[in-house]
């Protein structure tokens, strides 16, 4: 079991890491970050399935 909490911390590091250095807007990155901090494991996935992306975006 303590290796799912240590899994659980490191992805959630790794989360709220790629929130902070993401584009996104300030009131943004507070958002995500306290809902991972807040909901561990569902902000994380929600994170991953809607979070903010890295520099993808297309520029037409």
């Amino acid at each position: 079991m303590e290796i799912i909490g240590v899994l659980v911390l490191l992805l959630d590091i790794y989360a709220i890491y790629n929130v902070v250095t993401s584009g996104e807007s300030v009131v943004g990155k507070l958002l995500w970050s306290l809902g991972i901090i807040v909901f561990p494991v569902v902000g994380f996935i929600a994170w991953m399935l809607v979070g903010p992306k890295g520099g993808g975006r297309a520029v037409v």
